[in-house]
């Protein structure tokens, strides 16, 4: 299928060929008809994409911000390289989206197959969009009509907000497509309506639609206008910002032209410098409308379904659309007159070549035919029946693409398949590294025989599934940490391991591949390691609640999820298995997804450890830092850029570019693949570490010393 991507590097708005994707559990599966180009946002982005590496730091300063700090701590080669990655990354086009439904996913009881739907899918020949972003299209109302129905939703949110009451006057500052609409919507409110833009044609459309409108760009006094327009109610009742400029202009006459206690909505994009002193004599309000209602960005209601109670959240994003859609029907408002092109989507060139202008609304219009989607798409044949090596990679997320592909680069490896859910990130990374095939159906990987080695870098929750499905293909399998989130999933593992013998399971535990973390085992001793004392330090970084590694049920919590990699480490160092845990946190009544834990570990030679896994730092601190005492010797690894030894005859400390160990740890996996050879990291000692995660958990909950 055809996907429209905004290449950031180089600039490029291109139709990409990808496979499509399969419908998932709680989403829907959707063939488009229409969909809508927000010459707003998207022209925001496709300039953006255009500029230079210059103009494109000066738009972000922020992100400039983060990366002095990553170049400070992790160094400069691994900085750009990061970055690079990241300008690499294809950026979907679209959320407007009118079509008709395929395939269902399990737990969908709203829709069926044949049903005519708008979604936030982007534009794209076919989407899979979670069902409570979705919205069932009136038989009156056309899909043309219908693939306006999210930037409506947009519109009514900051109504809703604004709360406005019949006779209010509400000033709408941006005559846009969202502002227009957002003004259709306040008439039929029975609001008196002024608004104001700077071009002379969309401020001409809404006059011939009945709203008061003025063009700003002469030098119109649009404070004087409203206070002249509104002299018995001292100024406006309400002003919705729907308007996007980098001057704070707007928000000072926003303020200026309302009346005491009025109310102020953004939902634009705007200089935000406030004079408190505008604010401050008339109580004004201020609020930032959030795209379509509750429920936007919410996990839980967006990809897991669970709606919020009619009762107390009237409101959702879901019955925005459904309001939207209902007023087209009834004839309260009336999007067709706004259509200004609709061109065949492979000729999308003809909108985005030139965006803007005397244009209000462009419609991409898709082929309808018969055949259905395939979900994988080939770049080359190849035929690798007598070789060894050949791989298949399940998940293309960030570890995939700025991490573990960037470190295989250059292996005697051979890429046969990647797969991802959604498609597009597959078939990029494809692209750049040479895979034959990319695919949404991870289970064709499965079912090939002359894949050897699978490689799984999807969400943690699915970890046990995937290596459980791989084993048992007959497949060697390689899965990013951890291994498994729960005991049952652990003895899942255990079971199919057992069960297939000659094949083997290795987690990325790459730390102890690091070469000065290699050289430290080295100095204390390989073949006889003595008894240790081990101190690491994560200073791991704050993320969100809502994100979902923090959650239990997805992610497992950032001790299971990530401290793995120093309890793998400190195995590796002392030579030797935890035998028990004691974990204690930050706070009075610390939740067990804590990610501000002191694990204690002691180990069956002796050795003990103990892993701060911090959030609450600085990030201008180094990420990682271990140091090892033992005999007399005392040797640091500061974040993987340098060690420092004391009391080791003939060494002292070296330096250079930060290396975590990922590009050994890849070769070693590669090698042994090919030469029919042992896992990097044994079986048992990845059982142990995962264990160990377990045991952190528990000992948190009952304040024990857990023994495994």
């Amino acid at each position: 299928m055809k996907q429209l991507i905004q290449n950031l590097r180089s600039g490029e708005t291109v139709l990409e060929e990808i496979p499509a994707p399969l419908v998932k559990k709680g989403h829907v599966l959707i063939r488009t008809h229409h969909s809508l180009v927000s010459l707003g946002t998207e022209k925001m982005l496709v300039e953006f994409g255009r500029s230079n590496l210059i103009a494109k730091a000066r738009q972000q300063p922020e992100k400039v911000k983060q990366v002095l700090d990553k170049i400070k701590t992790d160094g400069l080669l691994p900085t750009l390289e990061a970055v690079f990655n990241k300008l690499d990354e294809p950026l979907p086009l679209g959320y407007c989206n009118a079509g008709t439904v395929i395939e269902v996913g399990d737990g969908v009881a709203d829709f069926k197959v044949g049903d005519r739907v708008i979604s936030n899918g982007g534009h794209a020949e076919f989407v899979c969009v979670p069902q409570n972003l979705c919205a069932h299209i009136p038989e009156n109302t056309s899909f043309e009509e219908a693939s306006f129905t999210v930037i409506g939703a947009i519109g009514l949110q900051g109504i809703r907000l604004v709360q406005p009451t019949f006779g209010e006057t509400v000033v709408v500052i941006g005559l846009g497509l969202i502002g227009l609409i957002t003004a259709d919507l306040l008439k039929a409110n029975g609001c008196r309506v002024i608004g104001f833009d700077f071009d002379e044609n969309k401020v001409n459309l809404a006059i011939a639609r009945g709203i008061t409108a003025y063009n700003s760009s002469n030098g119109l006094d649009v404070v004087a206008t409203v206070q002249e327009l509104t002299k018995q109610a001292g100024g406006a009742d309400a002003v919705i910002i729907t308007a996007s400029t980098k001057s704070n202009d707007v928000i000072g006459q926003a303020a200026k032209m309302s009346r005491k206690r009025g109310r102020i909505v953004l939902v634009g994009v705007i200089g935000l410098s406030i004079d408190r002193s505008d604010f401050y004599k008339k109580e004004l309000s201020f609020q930032v409308s959030c795209s379509y209602g509750p429920g936007r960005y919410d996990e839980n209601y967006e990809n897991k379904g669970q709606d919020y109670p009619l009762a107390f959240v009237r409101w959702t994003q879901k019955r925005n659309f459904e309001a939207i859609l209902q007023a087209m029907s009834s004839g309260q408002i009336s999007v067709k007159d706004l259509i200004t092109e609709i061109v065949d989507f492979e000729n999308y060139m003809q909108v985005y070549g030139q965006m803007g202008g005397n244009k209000i609304a462009s419609l991409l219009r898709y082929k309808q035919d018969s055949n259905l989607p395939s979900s994988q798409f080939v770049l080359k044949e190849g035929a690798y029946q007598s070789q060894k090596g050949v791989i298949g990679i399940i998940g293309a997320g960030n570890f995939t693409k700025m991490t573990m592909l960037p470190a295989m680069k250059g292996l005697p490896a051979t890429y046969k398949y990647i797969a991802s859910a959604g498609g597009l990130s597959a078939k990029s990374l494809a692209s750049k590294y040479g895979f034959d095939i990319s695919t949404t159906d991870y289970q064709t990987i499965l079912k090939d025989p002359e894949v050897d080695l699978v490689m799984v870098t999807t969400r943690h929750n699915s970890h046990a599934q995937m290596v459980k499905a791989c084993l048992e293909s007959g497949k060697n399998v390689f899965v990013e940490k951890p291994l498994a989130i729960t005991q049952e999933q652990l003895q899942m593992v255990i079971d199919a391991q057992l069960n297939n013998p000659n094949r083997f399971v290795t987690v990325g535990f790459n730390r102890r591949f690091a070469p000065h973390v290699v050289k430290a085992k080295q100095l204390l001793g390989e073949k006889n390691t003595p008894v240790l004392n081990m101190i690491a330090t994560m200073n791991a970084g704050f993320i969100d609640e809502s994100v979902w590694v923090q959650d239990m049920q997805v992610g497992g919590g950032r001790i299971i999820g990530e401290a793995c990699h120093f309890i793998d480490l400190m195995t590796y160092l002392s030579g030797s298995l935890v035998q028990s845990v004691h974990m204690s946190a930050l706070g009075s009544n610390p939740a067990e997804n804590t990610d501000n834990a002191i694990l204690t570990l002691k180990f069956a030679n002796g050795s003990q450890g103990v892993i701060n896994y911090f959030s609450n730092g600085n990030k201008a601190y180094p990420k990682e830092r271990i140091e090892i005492h033992s005999q007399g010797k005392t040797i640091v690894v500061d974040n993987f850029r340098k060690i420092e030894a004391f009391g080791c005859k003939g060494f002292s400390k070296s330096s250079g570019t930060q290396d975590k160990g990922h590009k050994a740890q890849f070769k070693l996996l590669v090698d042994a693949v090919k030469k029919g050879a042992k896992a990097p990291i044994s079986f048992e000692e990845i059982v142990n570490t995962t264990k160990a995660g377990f045991a952190a958990i528990e000992s948190l909950k009952t304040g024990n010393v857990i023994h495994l």
